[in-house]
């Protein structure tokens, strides 16, 4: 399996910007549907900030109704309209997991529906699996036209691939890998896995930082991260112009990241 920068045909269900949340069927290139969110903004924006709209990338196992995704979107909503989506394999999407791989298709989809809505400036912020995502996805389609972001986030990503040097990294290798694995994740994690490998390995997360620019990058990362150690998040700063945030006692992605942190994002996000 690999992801290929296409161009995006996705929209089953959508309509324009409304007060309140706005459930809408994206299509992938490949033909997968996918389940998203709009949130507006919950206060109006002034002429002089772009109107601005975040994309929310969740980590493995997660979905669009999962509560932490649900908290981040409230906070981000704050300062700029809000678009949360499910990977494929996981809640209401169609497909299988390729973990990371041709997820870069599902966000390209959701970036592009935000434009729709009339968005002038989309950035994307995305946690572990997320994270590698959006790393890859602004490497990918910095060219892409209505499926570019304009600045990206990753929180608590890998910076390489088949990394095993945690116990929870060993498990989530077990959960992938094994059929007996992939049980456990369709009924216990709620996520629908593919069975095959990836066929090319596709650009890791630290190859496709050098990439991005010039669109702003953030790295963050706690420094109690039980899934990569901190080295990750230093290799991907390092990796090409970024700025690096390490989180004193932050854990794991969305579920460790707290509505302060959240905030700091936000403001980032909105800086001129």
């Amino acid at each position: 399996m690999s992801a290929e920068a296409e161009g995006v045909r996705h929209i089953v269900d959508a309509s324009a910007v409304t007060r309140g949340p706005l459930r809408a069927t994206l299509r992938t290139p490949d033909g997968v549907r996918i389940e998203a969110v709009h949130s507006p903004r919950a206060a109006p924006h002034t002429d002089s900030v772009p109107d601005t709209a975040v994309v929310v990338a969740h980590g493995f196992t997660g979905s669009v109704d999962r509560p932490a995704v649900r908290r981040a979107a409230r906070v981000f909503a704050r300062r700029a309209g809000v678009v949360t989506f499910s990977f494929r394999g996981h809640g209401r999407s169609g497909g299988r997991s390729t973990v990371g791989d041709r997820e870069v298709l599902d966000l390209a989809a959701a970036v592009s529906w935000a434009r729709e809505l009339g968005y002038a400036r989309v950035a994307t912020v995305g946690f572990s699996m997320g994270g590698s995502v959006v790393l890859r996805h602004a490497a990918l389609y910095r060219d892409a036209g209505e499926a570019r972001t304009d600045a990206v986030v990753a929180v608590s990503a890998p910076a390489r691939w088949y990394y095993r040097g945690t116990a929870p990294m060993r498990r989530l290798h077990w959960v992938v890998t094994r059929p007996a694995g992939r049980l456990v994740g369709r009924y216990g994690l709620r996520t629908r896995i593919h069975d095959r490998a990836w066929d090319p390995v596709p650009l890791s997360p630290v190859e496709a930082v050098p990439l991005i620019a010039p669109v702003p990058l953030l790295v963050v990362h706690g420094d109690r991260d039980p899934y990569f150690p901190v080295d990750h998040p230093r290799m991907l700063a390092a990796a090409g112009p970024a700025e690096l945030w390490l989180e004193e006692g932050m854990g794991h992605a969305e579920n460790a990241a707290g509505d302060a942190l959240l905030a700091r994002i936000a403001d980032w996000l909105s800086a001129p």
